[in-house]
């Protein structure tokens, strides 16, 4: 299955050059011309994200904020802008690499194979996670306090993965939904309260830790 790119510039030209080049290279190629349109192909769920600053109404670091939290993959920048303090603004707003314009085509596609190879290794290696008392085992799918193994549901455990898989990023209703249930499954994300709470209560049984946060007005998330 090809690797999804969402690209994300106000440069009409330059979105068709890129749509061209990397869908010669293999790539499935989604286009955005402005932050907005951006915003809303996330749920499209690309492996990576190519995202200009400079843009009119939300620039590229804006849209880099709201949607760190929603999502893991890497997002890179491409940017006109050499200074270096723009530089650390893009990375503290949650980029993972900055790329100059102009650039070397040969040397974005070099750049997008290492990150996406990096987090092909980086999800390869992730097969247990262990903190403190508590163990979930990925590919068994079983989730340990103790010597104790938890009765989860099937979807119970799918958000116990998805959140310990992301510590500390936060995710709300629709987002986890989304996640466990698929993008176009019929229900009502409510039902993730529901759920997390008798998530909850099963963790209460064998430990005081608490490992799923609720951050009011946003969502939840997996304690560090």
């Amino acid at each position: 299955m090809a690797y999804k790119i969402l690209i994300i510039d106000d440069d009409a030209e330059l979105l068709k050059m890129l749509k061209k080049y990397l869908g010669m290279k293999g790539y499935e190629i989604i286009t955005a011309e402005d932050g907005l349109e951006g915003l809303n192909k996330i749920k499209l769920g690309p492996d990576i994200i190519l995202l200009d600053v400079n843009m009119p109404n939300i620039d590229g670091m804006e849209v880099c904020r709201r949607i760190r939290d929603k999502v893991a993959c890497p997002i890179l920048f491409l940017t006109a802008l050499v200074d270096e303090q723009d530089v650390v603004n893009g990375l503290s707003s949650g980029g993972d690499d900055y790329i100059l314009k102009p650039f070397s085509l040969k040397e974005l596609d070099a750049r997008i194979t290492a990150h996406l190879k990096r987090e092909i290794r980086r999800k390869g290696k992730t097969e247990c996670c262990f903190q403190g008392e508590l163990s979930v085992d990925y590919r068994a799918k079983t989730v340990q306090i103790h010597t104790d193994y938890l009765e989860l549901t099937r979807l119970e455990y799918g958000i116990v993965e998805f959140l310990s898989m992301n510590p500390g990023m936060v995710f709300d209703k629709e987002r986890i939904y989304e996640k466990v249930c698929g993008y176009d499954a019929e229900g009502d994300s409510r039902v993730i309260t529901e759920m997390i709470r008798r998530i909850r209560k099963k963790f209460r049984q064998f430990t005081e830790t608490e490992y799923i946060e609720t951050v009011w007005g946003m969502g939840y998330r997996w304690i560090k």
